[in-house]
Order: C-alpha cells, then structure tokens, then sequence
C-alpha cells in the first residue's frame, strides 16, 4: 500500500509541475495576443490580465489530454532512470500492478476536472465572452434561449427591438409564434407586432399574418392593424450573426447542459454540439488514463542515451496522435457523418486498446 501511494504522489506531483510550466506559458501568450489586439489604448494592462485570466481555464482544458501525457512521461521517466520500476519489478510487480496508481490518479483528476473544473471553464468563459464584447465592440449576445423559447435582441440608430419566438429552424432564420416590441432611442415602448413565422433575409424580417399595437395610443388594442401579406421589418441582424450568439458548449456547466439541450431542442434549434460535448467531457477521464498507458508504454524500459530519447519521441508521437484523433472524430461527429457516442468514446477506446497491448507484450518480453 505504501508503495502504490508512493507511485501515485509521484504521479501527482509531476501532473502538478508540468500544469503551472503549461498555465505560465499560456498566460502569456494570451496575454501578448490580447495586448496587440486592443492596441488602441481604450483598454488598460490589467483588463487584459483579466481577459488573459480568465480565459486560461478553457486553454488549459482544451490542452488537458496533452499535459497528462507530459507529466506521465516526466514521472515514469523519472522512476525508470532512479531504478525505481526495476525495484519494483524485482520483488514481483507486473507492469500492471505498477501502473494501477498512476491510471488510478489520472482518472480521479479527470473526475475533478469534470465535476469541478468544468463549471469554473462555464464561468470564466461565459464572463470572459461578456467582457471582450463590452471592450471590443461595447455590445453583448443578441440571443437568449429559456423554458418560454428564444429572445433576440436587434437595433440601430432608430432604437431597439426585442423579439420573442416559441420556436425556430436549425440555425434561427426562421421564427414562430414571434412577437417584436420595438423602442425608440429614448428606450420608450413605439409599437408590438405579432406575426405567425417571421423569415431572415437580407436587411429585414419578412412577416407572415402579421398584426401591429400602436403602445403610444390611449388604447393600443382600439387601433391595432393588420399588416400587408408582404410585410417587412427592417433589422441589422444576418444568419451567421445569430449563429455567433449562441454560446459554446464549454460556456455551459456540465451540471445544466442537459436542461439546456431540452430548452435548446424545444425551441427548435439543433443540440447536436452540445450533445457532443456532453459525452466527450463524460469520456475524459477514459481519455486521459490512456495516455498515461501510452506514455508507459515507451518511458517503462530501462534505457538511456539516445535510445531513451527516441522511445519519448514516439510516445509524444503516440500522445499527439490521440489528440489529433479525438479533434477529427468531433468534426465528423458535429457535422453528422457519424454517432456522437462514437465520436466522443472512440478515441480513448483505442488508445486503451492499443496501449494495453503494448504493455501485454512488454510484460511477456
């Protein structure tokens, strides 16, 4: 027992040490990238730290797969030109056995990173999307999504509109049961219109069985009108607009991602991506106790010289590939070509699979 949590403070501490060498250098490189692009002095230095800030989390999950390779390497690395392993080996442990506390250990950190450290990702995400809009363009999401369907926000120098839709198409071009309540500049309520579907096109809404209040009269509901078949209403919003407002699977808890995907389904758009991410955060854990047995599989032998930097050539060869793998399989699982459960389980599948039979032959060798 003493020596299985040995192996996996080991283990830890490496994980430890190669996360804040990771966390410094993506602080500043965010952190210069940020500099040059609000160069115009409207921002200060400490925004951007903020901004830097906070948007780590997010690099440093995205790269979490990456890291525990590393630290796998550094630790198995250490322990196998320490004489450590072939101790261990010595008084009878199988490579299996030795590598128990380091899956073991990897494991639970992906666990934390799921119940824990995603919804700090959620967070700071979401604050930092928030605050980049207010210093780059002073603006914030034009879309809402909620239990009572959809909310968009439009406006000009005329003033603003808020419209709300029960539903929508797949990418929100289309809206029913929409209603439009549009202020002036002055923030004054002008007028409510009520359509059956409204369409997206270029420059304007096009209404369908639209109705319009006029809310600056005595009684609105005295003079309210029927609009032509071919109404339009003239808006500053486009597809790829709305597109954009949607916020990112990771700006979005772990812990309310299934609600939201029901809201999202329920008001018609597509929570493929969502649904997608789900299960590629369900299967981290999976993921990144692979690539601590990728890892052993070519840092367990004992060698040096140049023999033991070709065999961490391969296993970061090995690691890179998994990443490179897991990246492809969500492209062809978002855009459909094949199932989410097999785009976000099978990469940590056959890392598993292949890492477990390397070993299965190191062991027999």
């Amino acid at each position: 027992m003493t020596l299985v949590l040995y192996f996996a403070k080991r283990f830890f501490l490496s994980f430890l040490l190669v996360l804040a060498i990771f966390f410094t250098f993506l602080l500043l490189i965010d952190f210069v990238e940020q500099m040059r692009y609000f160069d115009d002095n409207s921002v200060t230095v400490w925004q951007v730290l903020g901004l830097a800030l906070l948007n780590i989390p997010l690099n440093l999950h995205r790269i979490l797969p990456l890291v525990m390779l590393a630290s796998s390497i550094l630790a198995l690395l250490g322990l196998s030109r320490s004489n450590e392993l072939v101790i261990a080996r010595s008084i009878g442990l199988s490579w299996i056995r030795i590598l128990t506390p380091p899956v073991a250990t990897a494991f639970l950190i992906g666990m934390t990173n799921l119940t824990l450290f995603n919804p700090i990702v959620a967070i700071s995400m979401s604050q930092y999307d928030v605050l980049w809009a207010s210093y780059a363009r002073g603006g914030e999401s034009t879309l809402s999504i909620s239990s009572e369907g959809l909310w968009l926000r439009q406006g000009n120098s005329e003033g603003q509109s808020v419209i709300k839709a029960t539903r929508a198409n797949s990418d929100g071009t289309t809206l029913y049961g929409t209603s439009f309540w549009i202020f002036d500049v002055q923030g004054g309520p002008v007028s409510r219109i009520e359509a059956s579907s409204a369409i997206l096109e270029t420059g304007a809404w096009s209404l369908s069985q639209a109705r319009q209040w006029d809310l600056r009269a005595t009684n609105p509901q005295a003079v309210v009108q029927r609009l032509k078949p071919d109404a339009k209403l003239p808006t500053d919003l486009t597809p790829s607009a709305i597109r954009d407002s949607f916020g990112k699977p990771a700006s979005i808890s772990i812990w309310l991602l299934p609600d939201y995907i029901l809201e999202l389904e329920r008001a018609g758009f597509s929570a493929r991506n969502y649904r997608l991410w789900l299960q590629m955060e369900l299967a981290l854990p999976f993921l990144l106790s692979s690539m601590v047995l990728l890892a052993a599989c070519f840092t367990m032998r004992h060698t040096r010289g140049s023999a033991s930097g070709i065999l961490i050539v391969f296993a970061v060869l090995s690691g890179f590939g998994v990443y490179f793998l897991r990246n492809f399989t969500q492209v062809l699982g978002e855009t459909g070509q094949i199932p989410i459960t097999l785009a976000a389980w099978a990469p940590p599948a056959i890392a598993t699979l292949c890492a477990l039979g390397l070993l299965l032959h190191l062991e027999e060798s």
